[in-house]
């Protein structure tokens, strides 16, 4: 499974970078604007830290004004995606910008029919979100697992994005049902590395070593 980092900040990328842990980024407009930067130049640096995918978001909601600024978008750097919303215009959009060999993720999906028509408009991604979906009363996991059933049966080529993931449970439970990606909040990701029993374990050894005989010094 692939990890995209989903937020715009800099220096959680940095930090999450040199693990050697991103290997895209995804944003929205939400997340854009919690950074109270420009978008373009937002981007363009986010493509510059990170060889991965980075997803930018239209605006716009007729096809006309997404198709305009994704290709404007898409000349940002090589590595852009352009995400597109789940829409009827939206899902126009990616069929012309799939042709134009523009990349796409096609975003708030909360159904299989909605990943399947996205996937088949030509959608490089479609990203169905699982916490979103867990606070109407339906599996988000279960979102997963059926549509990467639905994508293999009819060989399409889109990957699924499992996007909206706020705990543990949702990151390894998608790994599960074959997720291609998980896009994971910055603050999520030192809770996946850590475990108690780790952190107890180290506190074992060192204490341990301590009792282990040491060479004395010569002076």
């Amino acid at each position: 499974m692939e990890f995209f980092l989903d937020t715009a900040n800099i220096e959680e990328i940095k930090r999450i970078n040199r693990l050697g842990l991103v290997d895209g980024v995804t944003t929205n407009p939400t997340i854009i604007a919690k950074e109270n930067r420009d978008f373009e130049e937002t981007i363009k640096e986010i493509c510059n830290l990170v060889e991965g995918p980075v997803s930018a978001e239209v605006i716009g909601l007729t096809v006309d004004e997404m198709v305009t600024e994704a290709r404007v978008i898409a000349e940002w750097a090589p590595n852009v995606v352009v995400k597109i919303p789940m829409t009827e215009a939206g899902l126009e959009a990616v069929n012309i910008l799939s042709k134009e060999g523009i990349k796409t993720n096609v975003t708030l999906i909360f159904s299989v029919s909605q990943g399947l028509m996205a996937a088949k408009a030509g959608a490089t991604y479609v990203s169905p979100f699982v916490g979103r979906v867990d606070d109407i009363g339906v599996d988000g996991l279960e979102l997963i697992q059926n549509l990467k059933t639905v994508l293999v049966n009819y060989q399409l080529d889109a990957k699924i994005i499992t996007a909206s993931v706020r705990n543990i449970g949702h990151l390894e439970k998608a790994a599960i049902a074959g997720a291609d990606i998980a896009t994971i909040p910055g603050n999520l990701f030192p809770k996946l590395w850590s475990h108690p029993l780790t952190d107890n374990g180290i506190k074992q050894f060192l204490a341990d070593w301590e009792k282990v005989p040491k060479k004395q010094e010569v002076r």
